[in-house]
């Protein structure tokens, strides 16, 4: 009987970044042939060795969108378990400082409605925080 069996899938840190512009909020597809392929998310990733949340979202916005942002104040926070992982969801208000988002790293962008957010079919850690947006809370101010 081996408690190494049993190991506890890893958890991945994960910044998202809201950005709000004109009352849309961006969303981002996932790329084919990543993890979740094809779903959508609030655009960032994983936290390198040693890297903040915040510099995090510069450095992923800049390598998938092709902009500079600024992370203000953190929204929401989930922890999800997948079946093979277990995610910390950090989602920030962003400020779109230069640049117009175009999808370098993932497979489309739009800006939606808070309405319209539900019409997309989610990353599952993404859904609680979709659903508080799209239900009335106030869109995040950068």
């Amino acid at each position: 009987m081996s408690a190494m069996s049993e190991s506890p899938a890893p958890t991945i840190v994960v910044a998202a970044g809201v950005v709000s512009l004109n009352g849309k909020i961006l969303a981002a597809r996932r790329q084919a042939g990543a993890h979740l392929a094809g779903l959508w998310e609030f655009p960032g990733g994983k936290l390198q060795m040693g890297e903040s949340p915040e510099e995090c979202l510069v450095r992923e916005f800049a390598e998938e969108l092709g902009v500079r942002i600024q992370a203000g104040r953190i929204l929401e926070v989930i922890h999800h378990r997948y079946p093979d992982r277990t995610v910390l969801l950090l989602f920030y208000a962003c400020e779109l400082l230069e640049g117009k988002p175009r999808p370098l790293g993932c497979e489309e962008i739009r800006w939606l409605d808070r309405q319209e957010l539900e019409t997309l079919e989610w990353a599952p850690a993404d859904l609680p925080f979709v659903k508080r947006l799209a239900t009335g809370r106030p869109a995040p101010r950068s």
